[in-house]
């Protein structure tokens, strides 16, 4: 069942209203995405609905996407939420709404004017349900050496949210010419008798050349709520092998909507080409130091996706500071922050210096 949360002046929930989603054929109810079969799934009566065969995600030239300005979406099909508590939004389809925000937690989420933008090329379906989204969340927290043994215990279902985040992947063919001086260390014995010593030089050498390397699917996040270091951290994602974007996918759960354009992430891919393309070049050499490398670096055949990945958001508040992790809707990969129990660290530096004494002790003796 799903509700619109209509709140007050202060964003406080005041009622909740019904609102349709896609019926289920046989009693009526509300499908959602069923991620462990791949299907539309009736959670009142059990009846299964199989989704359509879906279509490879297309490329598409950067440069027409930088015109696309106006929103693909329309007002007919999504709705965007905000969060008055932390700044995030969310697309939903139209029939579906947000009750909580879920990055914060909080429910002063509220339904906005904004149109939602470029609408997806194509997306990664969540693989596991948000039961197993939970348990690998657990087993990640269970690992956590130093988090309070009520995080690890209280950490459930309550708190943790299927999102669909929104990247920009980008393919290139570049080319660079590059010019540099690069550095050997050696050693060598010098004077004799009191004067003999060793001492440490280096030969430099000019280096020059030409360098080619394809780029594919470089993955470049367009949430601040979800950035580019948390996405590497619960990284990879199968983006070759997404599905077109069919909104079923997300029945049931939630879309992030991007905050930062397609210019912009393409201006932070061409960032990670080149120090990718300046690593494999220095790896063509044996070196110690480098003076200076200058690569000149060319694009062609630029394309782009925009697709949604698949991530288990959770929040938790300890104390008066709100935690985040991430998990991996495909892989289960995960990551985040989690509180710090003070009695744990102080157990473990009290035993520390236990064994510091000890060794002390043992010396003495």
């Amino acid at each position: 069942m799903s509700f619109e949360a209509q709140t007050d002046n202060n964003g406080e929930i005041v009622q909740q209203i019904e609102t349709q989603m896609e019926k289920c054929p046989n009693c009526g109810a509300n499908l959602v995405f069923e991620p462990n079969s791949q299907t539309l799934y009736c959670e009142h009566c059990g009846t299964s609905q199989s989704l359509p065969e879906m279509l490879t995600v297309l490329e598409q030239n950067v440069l027409d996407g930088f015109d696309q300005v106006k929103s693909q979406w329309s007002g007919d099909e999504t709705v965007v939420f905000s969060c008055d508590n932390c700044g995030a939004k969310v697309v939903l389809q139209k029939d579906e709404t947000a009750s909580s925000c879920p990055f914060c937690g909080t429910s002063h989420v509220v339904k906005t004017d904004e149109l939602a933008g470029i609408k997806p090329h194509g997306l990664i379906p969540f693989s596991f349900g948000l039961k197993e989204g939970v348990d690998y969340a657990k087993k990640w927290a269970k690992s956590r050496l130093y988090a309070p043994r009520k995080f690890k215990k209280t950490l459930s279902a309550e708190n943790v949210k299927g999102v669909y985040a929104p990247c920009f992947t980008f393919d290139s063919n570049t080319f660079s010419t590059y010019y540099g001086r690069i550095g050997k260390r050696y050693t060598r014995v010098v004077g004799s008798g009191k004067n003999r010593r060793t001492e440490t030089y280096i030969v430099w050498r000019n280096v020059s050349g030409t360098f080619g390397y394809s780029f594919d699917d470089l993955l470049i996040t367009a949430g601040s709520k979800f950035d580019q270091k948390k996405m590497d951290k619960v990284s990879p994602f199968d983006t070759n092998n997404g599905k077109s974007y069919d909104e079923s996918y997300l029945l049931g759960f939630m879309a992030y909507h991007y905050d930062t354009e397609l210019k912009d992430c393409w201006q932070q891919a061409k960032n990670r080409m080149d120090a990718t393309i300046r690593s494999r070049i220095l790896a063509q050499y044996s070196y110690d130091v480098v003076s200076f490398l200058n690569v000149s670096t060319t694009h062609g055949n630029v394309t782009y996706k925009y697709v949604m990945l698949p991530v288990y958001i959770g929040n938790y508040k300890y104390g008066k500071k709100l935690y985040n992790f991430f998990v991996n809707g495909s892989t289960g990969k995960t990551t985040g922050k989690t509180p710090v129990s003070a009695l744990k660290v102080a157990l473990t530096v009290l035993a520390g210096l236990c064994v510091i004494a000890g060794i002390v002790a043992l010396t003495l003796l």
